[in-house]
C-alpha cells in the first residue's frame, strides 16, 4: 500500500493516523472533535479542526512525513456546510445529527415524502443534508452564490487540494442523490427550492487530487500528495472489514450502525415503511443498506455519569458481570428493563426527541442490575433493528470500541444465537480508508479477529426473557417522549 495520512471525523472524536507501505500504524493521535456554537446550535470548529490535521502531520518525524503519498478523509455521514470556490465557509459547517432544517420537510406532502424515498432510498429525516443545505442558503444570501454543500471530510480536501467535489457514499446521504443512478436529483432538490447545481461533482473514493502548493508547503509535505475523500466512516469500516455480501458488519462508535451490501436498493415498501438507509458502497458497484443506532458506545458515558461511576469502577464491574455471566450466575428477573434510548431512537421511529425508559425497579435493585439491564437493552434493541432488514446473517464482524466490551459482545452473541468476529485491531475505519487511497483489497485476518461464540443454554433463557418481557418492552418503545 502507499504510505497514508488517514483522518477519521467522528462524531466524538478525531482519529488521526499515519500508516506506512505495509500498513503498519507508525503514529497517530485522538483528539474530542472540535467543536464551537451559533445562534442555532453546535457546529463544527473547522479552524480547530484543520489546526489539529496540521498538528498531527507536522508533528511525525521528518523521514517519516517524507514518505507520505497519500491523505485519506472519512466522516460521519450527514454533516455539511457551504463552501465557496476558495474553500471558505458561506455558511455554518453543521453537524450530522443537527435538525436546524427540520421546518423546510415539515410541509412536505405524503407524496412528496414518497417520492424523495423512491428516488433517494432514504426516509425523509432532517439528519441528511438536504435540508440542511437549504436552510443555509437561505441564511446565506448573496454569500452562497457559488458555493457548494460538501461534507466535512469533502471540505477538508478541498482545503487541501482548492478543489470540491463529493465522494459516493457521503452522496447518498444528502437526500439529494438518485441512488438507483448515482446521480444528483433535479426532481427531489426541487421540492426544497433547491437548484441542484449546489452539489458538486460525485467521484469514488479511489480518485483523488493533489494538494495544493501552498497547503503541502503548510503541512510539509511533498508537493506530489495525493487527498483522496474515503466515504462514510461506517462504509470505509466495511473496507477495512472487508465485508461481503450476506454478512453483516456491526460498527460501533458513539452510534452502533448494521451495514448489509447488496447488488441492487431495497426501495420496497417495507424498507420505507422499515426507514432503513440505501446508499452507495465506497468501492465498485455495491450498494449499502444501513440503519443506525443513536445510542451505542456512548451508554458507557451515559450509564457511569446517570450512576456515579468513574471509568474504573464501571470497567471494573463489566468484568465482573462478564464473569458472572460465563458462571450463568444471573437472576434475569431481577434485572431491570432498559430501554437505552438516550440519544434518540434507532428505526422504524427515528425520533431525534426519544427517551430512555427503565423498568423494574425495586427495593432490592443493586447497581451492577442496573448496568447489565442498560447492556440488555443495547443488544436487544440491536435485534429489533436487525429484523427490520429481513435477511438472514451468515456472519456478524465488528468493529469499533464495542471490541473491548466483552459483556456486550457475549450478550449480543447469546440473544442473537450467532457468533461474532470481533476486530482486534482498534482502527478498522483508518485502514479502510489507506486501503481505498491506495487501490489495495484487505482481508479481514489482517484485523486479528476473534470468535465470540454463543451458548444455547444462555441463548434460550434470553428468548426465554425476550419473551416473557415482551409485553413491557413494547409499551416503553410506544411511550411518549
Amino acid at each position: 500500500m502507499l504510505p497514508t495520512v488517514t483522518i477519521d471525523i467522528g462524531t466524538t472524536s478525531v482519529k488521526l493516523c499515519l500508516f506506512d507501505a505495509e500498513g503498519r500504524s507508525v503514529a497517530s493521535a485522538r483528539h474530542s472533535t472540535p467543536t464551537t456554537g451559533d445562534r442555532w446550535g453546535e457546529i463544527y470548529d473547522v479552524e480547530a479542526l484543520h489546526a489539529m490535521v496540521l498538528g498531527f502531520v507536522r508533528g511525525v518525524p521528518t523521514s517519516v512525513r517524507e514518505s507520505v503519498r497519500r491523505v485519506s478523509i472519512a466522516g460521519v455521514g450527514e454533516s455539511g456546510g457551504l463552501v465557496r470556490p476558495d474553500a471558505t465557509l458561506a455558511s455554518p459547517m453543521i453537524l450530522w445529527h443537527d435538525h436546524r432544517g427540520a421546518d423546510l420537510l415539515a410541509v412536505l406532502t405524503d407524496d412528496q415524502r414518497a417520492t424523495i424515498s423512491a428516488i433517494t432510498g432514504l426516509p425523509v429525516n432532517a439528519n441528511y443534508g438536504l435540508s440542511k443545505a437549504a436552510w443555509a442558503l437561505a441564511h446565506a444570501g448573496d454569500a452562497g452564490r457559488d458555493a457548494r454543500w460538501l461534507n466535512i471530510a469533502e471540505y477538508l480536501a478541498a482545503r487541501m487540494t482548492g478543489r470540491r467535489w463529493s465522494e459516493r457514499s457521503l452522496a447518498s446521504r444528502t437526500m439529494a442523490l438518485d441512488v438507483s443512478t448515482g446521480t444528483w436529483s433535479a426532481e427531489v432538490c426541487a421540492l426544497l427550492g433547491v437548484d441542484v447545481g449546489l452539489f458538486p461533482e460525485v467521484r469514488s473514493a479511489a480518485e483523488g487530487t493533489v494538494v495544493t502548493a501552498a497547503w503541502a508547503g503548510e503541512a510539509a509535505l511533498g508537493p506530489d500528495v495525493v487527498v483522496h475523500v474515503a466515504g462514510h466512516d461506517h462504509m470505509v469500516g466495511a473496507i477495512g472489514a472487508d465485508l461481503r455480501r450476506g454478512e453483516l458488519l456491526n460498527s460501533t462508535g458513539t452510534t452502533e450502525g448494521l451495514l448489509f451490501l447488496r447488488d441492487h436498493p431495497d426501495l420496497s415498501a417495507a424498507a420505507r415503511r422499515s426507514k432503513l438507509a440505501n446508499g452507495l458502497a465506497c468501492r465498485g458497484s455495491d450498494f449499502t443498506l444501513f440503519a443506525s443506532i443513536p445510542t451505542g458506545g456512548s451508554a458507557f458515558a451515559t450509564v457511569g455519569s446517570m450512576l456515579g461511576m468513574d471509568t474504573g469502577s464501571l470497567l471494573g464491574c463489566l468484568q465482573e458481570l462478564h464473569t458472572r455471566w460465563l458462571a450463568d450466575d444471573v437472576d434475569l428477573a431481577a434485572v431491570p428493563l432498559v430501554l437505552p434510548q438516550f440519544r434518540g431512537s434507532p428505526p422504524p421511529d427515528k425520533s431525534a426527541v426519544a427517551r430512555g425508559v427503565m423498568a423494574g425497579i425495586g427495593s432490592d435493585t443493586a447497581v451492577e442490575d442496573v448496568v447489565l439491564g442498560c447492556f440488555l437493552g443495547l443488544v436487544r434493541q440491536f435485534q429489533d433493528v436487525l429484523t427490520l432488514f429481513r435477511v438472514p446473517v451468515e456472519r456478524v464482524k465488528v468493529i469499533g470500541p464495542a471490541a473491548r466490551n466483552d459483556l456486550w459482545l457475549q450478550l449480543k452473541a447469546d440473544l442473537l444465537g450467532i457468533p461474532l468476529s470481533v476486530a482486534a485491531v482498534p482502527e478498522v475505519v483508518s485502514r479502510g480508508a489507506q486501503a481505498l487511497a491506495s487501490g489495495t483489497v484487505l482481508d479481514w485476518a489482517g484485523c486479528s479477529p476473534r470468535e465470540i461464540a454463543p451458548d444455547g443454554g444462555r441463548t434460550d433463557r434470553l428468548r426465554e426473557w425476550s419473551a416473557t418481557s415482551s409485553a413491557r418492552w413494547e409499551h416503553m418503545k410506544a411511550m411518549p417522549a
